[in-house]
């Protein structure tokens, strides 16, 4: 279905407790969480990218009307805040490079997971990997939304407001503050930004104790509901006892921007030389889990390995050596053969060459004897008649030369002669044009008697 409305993403209550989320065997209070921790990093990551507010308000409500058509336990929310932040941008004409905000998101999780700031390699595989997974997020937000991606937020109600209410300039500014706090709950899907910028200034009021009109009520000239305004104050105030927002892992895809926390696991080859020094006795059957250890252990087998290697060269360039004092060193048979084959090609090669050699001069000799010449001189007489090939040639060379030549100044003639044309047809119109442009001052200043 197809909405031709601007802004119609609004739910129940009771269809956002049964989110997709919840059937999925989360609970409310780790959905509650992982909307926190997406929402903050949604408004660091703007920080860092020096993005509008719009842009991170814009952000948080895409974020949270696609968890409400999907679940946490299938797209990883480090994802799609990333891809949140991108598409915002985008929307809101503030675009950044998806180098950047993957660079930041990075960053962001280096930090938070007390880890070594790693530059992230746009050449790398894992850079790649990154990208393409952050544009295909991309695709199911746009997907999910129906591409109508048009957010009202409910600053610009606020303001409008609380100018026509007269009210003082802290009020204006504490509205705004709660009016960015509120998007990271879910009332940007529930009731109009209409409605919660009138629960945001009414709770503003009440916290700086500004009386507000009651007769007739303020909140009926904004076609609002005194319910849904207390509903707005309550979730507000839910908001402030909540505890800091914080990564569960619930998804089943557990990439995220840096390494996973588990161990290292070494790769299949180094696998099969641990297997195989743990057999010779190179190193004991129990090997520490740690990282360190672990590639310790594998520099150790390499070593030996490269060791074993090295004396096996030394022994074989000394028994070769030792078949040449000899007299008997044998080379390899299929390097032989090769050679061999080689060998056979080129003698071939030279033979037929020789032949054709051969058939030419026996030609020649053929031919001086029926023009009852010797030898040499039937040579020179063919050379001769070489010569004058190529002298005739080269003549035909020098007639096209001079024939293309002589084309291309006929043709910047004729260039130059269109150019002088049309500068006089040019300067004929300009002459004509001041001519009339004189004789119609002339009719103004002295009309027809």
């Amino acid at each position: 279905m197809i909405y031709t409305a601007i802004d119609t993403f609004h739910l129940l209550e009771e269809q956002i407790r049964n989110s997709p989320s919840v059937k999925d065997g989360i609970s409310e209070d780790t959905e509650t969480v992982l909307r926190l921790y997406g929402c903050e990093l949604i408004q660091e990551s703007g920080i860092m990218l020096k993005l509008p507010q719009a842009v991170m308000a814009t952000g948080q409500v895409l974020f949270h009307r696609f968890y409400c058509k999907k679940s946490f336990a299938r797209f990883n929310v480090k994802r799609v805040a990333a891809s949140c932040v991108w598409l915002a941008a985008k929307l809101e004409e503030s675009s950044r490079k998806i180098q950047h905000v993957l660079n930041v998101f990075h960053r962001m999780e280096c930090r938070r997971e007390k880890r070594p700031l790693e530059s992230l390699d746009p050449l790398s595989k894992k850079y790649e990997d990154l990208k393409i997974d952050l544009i295909r997020t991309e695709r199911h937000l746009l997907k999910e939304m129906g591409f109508i991606c048009h957010v009202e937020h409910p600053h610009k109600f606020i303001i409008n407001y609380l100018t026509q209410l007269e009210a003082p300039p802290e009020l204006m500014q504490e509205a705004w503050n709660l009016a960015n706090d509120s998007l990271r709950t879910t009332l940007c899907v529930r009731f109009k930004s209409e409605v919660v910028a009138c629960g945001v200034v009414y709770a503003a009021s009440l916290r700086f104790s500004v009386p507000l009109p009651e007769s007739p009520p303020w909140w009926k000239v904004f076609n609002a509901e005194k319910s849904e305004i207390d509903e707005v104050c309550r979730a507000l105030a839910n908001l402030y006892t909540q505890p800091k927002g914080r990564y569960v892992e619930v998804c089943k895809d557990l990439r995220s921007f840096v390494l996973t926390s588990r161990a290292w696991d070494p790769p299949p080859e180094s696998q099969d030389l641990l297997r195989i020094g743990s057999n010779n006795g190179i190193i004991q059957d129990q090997l520490v889990n740690t990282d360190l250890e672990a590639k310790e252990c594998i520099v150790k087998i390499a070593l030996d390995k490269m060791k074993s290697s090295n004396w096996k060269e030394l022994r074989f360039s000394d028994d070769r050596s030792a078949a040449t004092a000899n007299g008997g060193l044998r080379e390899d048979s299929s390097c032989g053969k090769m050679k061999h084959a080689r060998g056979k090609e080129d003698s071939v090669v030279d033979k037929r060459r020789e032949k054709d050699r051969d058939l030419s001069r026996a030609r020649k000799r053929d031919i001086g004897k029926e023009r009852g010449c010797d030898n040499e001189t039937s040579i020179l007489w063919d050379q001769g008649r070489d010569g004058d090939r190529d002298n005739a040639a080269d003549r035909e060379r020098k007639k096209m030369k001079d024939k293309d030549y002589r084309i291309k100044e006929r043709r910047k003639d004729a260039a130059r002669l269109e150019k002088s044309r049309h500068r006089l047809s040019s300067r004929v119109k300009e002459y004509q044009n001041s001519y009339t442009g004189c004789e119609r001052e002339h009719h103004q200043h002295q009309p027809y008697s």
